[in-house]
Order: C-alpha cells, then structure tokens, then sequence
C-alpha cells in the first residue's frame, strides 16, 4: 500500500461508476485512485447511490476516505443543470423515494428515444434493453449508445451521440427532471451539501448569482471542461460570495482523456475540511 506521507493530499470528489454511466466497479476505482496517489475520492453517480456502499466497506484497506456522493440532474429555468451533493445520507427513506422516482422517468425516457431509433432503422427492443439492465444501474443514455454499437446501427459511442442521442439529435429525449430548487433543499434534508457541476459547461454568473438564493453550498471549480480562465473566475466568485468548492476529474471510463484525467483534477485538504466544518455548524 501506498502511505504518500510526503505527498500532497488529493481528493477527487467526481467520479462515475457502473452503478449509473461509469465503466468501473467501485473496487476497481479504489484500485485506480491508490495508483493515482489519490486520498479521499467520492463516487457521484448520476441519481443513484448504488455504488457507495461497497466503496465504504473497503476504502480502509487502499488508505482511501469514500465521501458518500450523488450527481441529481435537475431543472433551472427549463435548462438541465446538474447539482453534486456530498456527505449525503445515502440511506435516507426521502432521497430513497426520490430515488424511484427518477429511475422510472430515466427508463420512460429511454424507450421513448429507442423507438425513435426503430423509426430510423434501429432494432433494439426497448423493453429486452431495459430489462438487460440491472435493477441497480441508473439507466442513461451512455447504455443506450453501447447497445447500438453493438447492434451495429452505428461505429462508436461518440458517433451514437453526433448523429443521433447527443442534446438536439433525432432521437435526442429530454429527461423529465425535478426543478433545482427542490434538489438543493433535498440535499439539505439529507444532511448533505450542495455544489454546481462543472458551471463552465452551461451557467452563467447570473444564474449562479440565482442560485446562492436558492441556498447552494459551493461550486465545482477544477473540472477537465474549465479552462484556466473559468477555474480564476469561479474561484473568484466563490471567495467573493463565501462558497466551499469542489473539483474532480468526472471520470466515467468510456474515453481515452478521462484515464488521463484521473487524479490530476482535486481539491487539498483545507477544502474537504471546510466542506466538514460546514456541515457540523
């Protein structure tokens, strides 16, 4: 095992598994973070929590803290915005409930874009694809781009999402989402806190300015989307309104840069103890 006693400490607190559109098991990314001379990471798969339990129960022997975390997709002004919470109560019964909820609109809205793709030549079978699926995998659109590789409908994951599943493309589906104000006071009530996901992707000072209303902790600043100038300006906006930051590597698996990627996106210490001291005031 590898102690890293003279190394910096890490934390990447953005990371996907199997359990929704990641490639890994929870065990293999313990494995990957070791190597990566990683010391706390949090596994943020998309409306579930799925994973998190075995990452708990064997975190001690890689030397490696597992913060309990989730990535809900929720809606802001009729725009997809996607909110990270930390240090949640994953066995909540409210967030279980809310939990079911969302899996039935991610399933609904899969067979909605695989009949598209049957109007376009495809022959995926909704319902044997959905029940090819296990009960505890949050369903996404990156499952749905597997099997039409391996139908042969197209050559790639990327080229399923550039011609026909990406946002706007013929069998593109929006997701029925829960607004993100009920989203932040969710993460609350399950004594979490809440963070906007890679804000350089698609929010704006002004709805970040509407969203610290709402009563959102902190902001995603180190994300491998953010350029240099996103991360000063977020940075800036975060000192200047007093929110906690976050930062990870979004690692999913799937492509070449997310290996890259992986333990070179973090936050220190300082402010994971931040994110603590918050939750116990």
């Amino acid at each position: 095992m590898n102690f890293r006693y003279n190394m910096p400490w890490k934390a990447d607190l953005h990371i996907h598994s199997y359990f929704s559109d990641g490639k890994f098991s929870p065990l293999t990314i313990l494995e990957k973070a070791e190597k990566s001379e990683l010391n706390a990471i949090s596994i943020t798969d998309h409306d579930s929590v799925n994973g998190i339990e075995v990452a708990l129960k064997n975190c001690k022997k890689y030397g490696i803290e597992v913060i309990p975390g989730i990535e809900f997709s929720c809606d802001m002004n009729g725009k997809e915005i996607h909110i990270l919470g930390y240090f949640i109560d994953y066995e909540n019964k409210i967030l279980q409930e809310y939990l079911r909820a969302f899996k039935k609109n991610r399933i609904d809205r899969i067979i909605k874009m695989i009949r598209k793709l049957n109007r376009m030549g495809s022959n995926i079978d909704a319902t044997n694809f959905v029940n090819s699926i296990s009960n505890n995998i949050s369903i996404g659109r990156p499952h749905l781009a597997a099997e039409m590789v391996k139908e042969g409908f197209v050559k790639s994951y990327v080229e399923a999402f550039i011609l026909y599943i990406g946002d706007g493309k013929p069998a593109f589906e929006k997701k029925k989402n829960p607004d993100i104000q009920e989203i932040i006071k969710l993460i609350s009530k399950i004594n979490g806190l809440s963070f906007v996901a890679h804000p350089g992707k698609n929010i704006d000072v002004e709805r970040l300015n509407e969203l610290i209303k709402y009563g959102i902790n902190g902001i995603e600043i180190y994300h491998p989307s953010h350029s240099e100038a996103d991360t000063k300006t977020y940075m800036e906006f975060s000192v200047n309104n007093n929110l906690l930051i976050s930062g990870g590597s979004d690692f999913h698996g799937v492509i070449k840069a997310d290996l890259r990627n992986f333990g070179k996106y973090f936050i220190g210490k300082e402010d994971v103890d931040k994110m603590r001291s918050k939750l116990s005031k």
